[in-house]
């Protein structure tokens, strides 16, 4: 099957060598493509003229092109001129270019025929007064050649925005949307839907290699996260995505597959196909951890991953469940009594963001009574962030809401009118829940949300549900919220408590041992994070350095001297016998909340050479399976969307496609880079080509 050539960059016999002008020669297939000119597409009257010639290649698509026949003055002068308003001259009606009143009628016709090719054939023009938009191809020379165009360019770029709008295939078979292409240009073809879908398949194929390639390089652990969703087809599928920290300390990750989990979508499913996408990247020995959606089947899946990984002696494994899940499950109890009265300002809310007036009289009336500063559109997301809006609006703004349901009451009704009980209720409520805002903020806002910083956050949350059970103040039915809450702070906290979770944390050099929580900071998990580094860090990595010198240690060609020797042998003795980095650097007092973690490691890495090692390993240890932003805040709506409509023969290829070339991955077919950087060049240089007047544009 022949996909075309694309815009491609040098690899597997594909090369291309740009001119200034734009012209290329290609080989494809061993077949040499001479340099051929691209096609213009201008809209008439009102759309500035677009270039989508792309390039050409072995198959074309000719416009076919007919000799002007023979127009009398009267029909050129009636359908396509007016006379301006001053009587001198006269106006072009497709692009107002305006010709002397005393100008020859085969001027004019020139400029149809130069300007507005198929206007200028006898009989085949519109006879309204004004001309209708209508796709026009502009010839690129005068010599009457029909000019050549590869649509296969068009249908990569198609190809590019499909996978960034997390499109189907499908889509392109829309009849309104091959209706506009062929508005532009009946020539147009688009590819067919398989062969869309066999491009995609190709693609995935070519860049999964190139993932693959760069995991072999990469000299860290490897931490997993575990997303889950299902389709609007039942499909029930995971997300799985590697996460290490590269040795110039950027944190680094890559989506390595979405697996579809085969019915009865249980933990055995799911186990299976975990294993099969860590054979496939050949990363099944290098994997320190998996953080799970805390769902059931995916504890299961990742103890029996455990007990493999133990049972081969590959290293240490952890699981950890999500810790902005189960936050966000916290949050929820928390809200429980208040959510009949956040659907009701909810609804208040999107009729203040449909209509001006409505938003209008809300910013009058909060300036009025003093009520604060409100911007719009409202977040009105059912997710944390847009209730917690909801919250605000009510305790900051109760009498402005009042004001607006009462000036629109034919409109809204009463019924999203607040009693004072629920308006109390509110209060505290809005209250209680404060810190939790705070916190979700700052983790969405962190970029690098360590163990150690979330598990000092937790550990804050258990403290603000425990003052609101033994405060008298609390009515009955928050106690009550706040007992459930409660529950699940504690369930996540004996999950992660362990030595691994231990190590991670106080390897945030924010946290140490000083800011963990009491429950994980215990005498016995601190020798055994010494015996673990001792044991898999003190010489393994550093074995070079206890050895004899190497070239760079010997000046002009000749040996150091006795006193320099024994004095360097005795630096290596102090490093070897390992002073222990790890007790050195837990009696040096925590860095400040705000220091950048990796950055910190970097500067520091040379008084620990060996700790940071670990650091490096541990610290790309997740403690949320997605990012917080995706559960708390409005944007992951969108994230659900895509996922809920995809259907199953694109999920796959489509998202995994769209978040490598996120992640800076290039665009391969085969073996060969689509160059799309080049291709919307080409097409910009084109519209300010045509942009220009007719007089400034260089003779071709």
């Amino acid at each position: 099957m022949n996909f075309g050539t694309g815009i491609v960059s040098g690899k597997a016999g594909n090369s291309m060598d740009w001119t200034v002008n734009n012209a290329y020669k290609t080989s494809y297939k061993g077949v040499e493509v001479e340099p051929k000119h691209m096609m213009d597409m201008t809209l008439i009257p009102t759309i500035d003229p677009i270039d989508i010639g792309l390039g050409s290649s072995e198959k074309v698509n000719a416009v076919p092109s007919t000799k002007p026949r023979k127009k009398t003055m009267t029909s050129v002068y009636l359908k396509f001129f007016e006379t301006a308003p001053d009587g001198k001259s006269r106006r072009c009606k497709f692009c107002s270019q305006s010709y002397s009143i005393a100008t020859a009628t085969g001027n004019l016709g020139r400029h149809l025929a130069n300007r507005h090719p198929g206007y200028d054939k006898a009989g085949d023009a519109t006879t309204s007064t004004a001309p209708q938009p209508t796709a026009v191809v502009k010839k690129s020379q005068p010599t009457g050649k029909a000019p050549q165009v590869d649509y296969d360019h068009l249908n990569w770029l198609l190809i590019k925005w499909l996978i960034l709008a997390s499109l189907p295939p499908s889509t392109l078979e829309e009849k309104w949307l091959v209706n506009s292409f062929r508005f532009l240009n009946p020539s147009i073809q688009l590819w067919p839907d398989e062969k869309y879908k066999a491009v995609f398949r190709e693609v995935f194929r070519s860049m999964q290699e190139d993932v693959r390639a760069s995991l072999d390089q990469v000299s860290s652990k490897f931490s997993l996260t575990l997303d889950f969703w299902t389709s609007y087809e039942h499909f029930f599928y995971m997300s799985v995505t590697c996460q290490w920290i590269d040795e110039s300390w950027s944190f680094r990750k890559v989506l390595l597959d979405i697996c579809h989990i085969p019915y009865p979508c249980g933990d055995p499913e799911i186990y299976h196909s975990l294993v099969k996408v860590l054979k496939m990247y050949n990363i099944e020995n290098r994997v320190l951890s998996c953080t799970h959606d805390n769902s059931q089947n995916a504890i299961h899946a990742c103890h029996t991953l455990k007990e493999e990984f133990d049972g081969q002696k590959v290293g240490p494994f952890c699981y950890i469940p999500c810790a902005a899940r189960t936050l966000n499950l916290i949050i929820d109890d928390g809200l429980r009594t208040t959510k009949p009265v956040i659907s009701k300002v909810r609804e208040l809310a999107l009729e203040l963001n449909e209509c001006t007036d409505f938003s209008d009289d809300f910013v009058q009336f909060s300036t009025a009574y003093r009520e604060g500063s409100w911007k719009f559109p409202l977040d009105t997301s059912a997710r944390w962030s847009g209730n917690y809006q909801m919250l605000d609006i009510v305790h900051k703004a109760g009498k402005t809401m009042d004001a607006v349901i009462r000036k629109h009451e034919e409109t809204l009704g009463s019924r999203m009118m607040l009693s004072s009980a629920e308006k109390n209720a509110v209060s505290v409520v809005h209250g209680y829940l404060e810190p939790f805002y705070k916190t979700t903020n700052n983790m969405c806002a962190n970029k690098m949300p360590t163990i150690g910083l979330i598990l000092f956050f937790m550990d804050h949350i258990s403290e603000m549900i425990a003052l609101c059970r033994e405060s008298r103040h609390s009515p009955d039915w928050l106690k009550s919220a706040a007992e459930d809450m409660a529950k699940k702070a504690r369930s996540y906290s004996s999950q992660v408590c362990n030595i691994f979770t231990y190590m991670t944390a106080i390897l945030d050099p924010r946290i140490k041992s000083e800011l963990i929580p009491e429950n994980l900071n215990s005498e016995n998990y601190l020798e055994e994070a010494r015996a673990h580094f001792m044991r898999n860090y003190s010489t393994t990595h550093f074995s070079s350095m206890t050895s004899g010198y190497g070239a760079h240690e010997i000046e002009d060609g000749g040996s150091v001297s006795f006193a320099e020797e024994i004095a360097r042998k005795k630096r290596r003795g102090s490093i070897s016998n390992a002073t222990d980095e790890l007790t050195q650097y837990l009696s040096e007092p925590p860095a400040p909340i705000p220091t950048d973690v990796l950055e910190w490691w970097k500067v520091n890495s040379a008084r620990y050479p060996r700790l940071s090692v670990m650091a490096r390993d541990f610290l790309a240890v997740q403690a949320t399976s997605v990012l917080p932003e995706e559960l708390f805040c409005n944007n992951g709506d969108e994230i659900d969307k895509q996922r809920f409509c995809m259907p199953h023969d694109s999920t796959q290829a489509i998202l995994c496609i769209k978040s490598w070339t996120q992640s800076g991955i290039k665009f391969k077919y085969r073996s060969t880079e689509i160059d799309y950087e080049r291709l919307m060049e080409l097409a910009a240089a084109a519209v300010a080509d045509n942009s220009l007047p007719n007089s400034d544009k260089k003779p071709k």
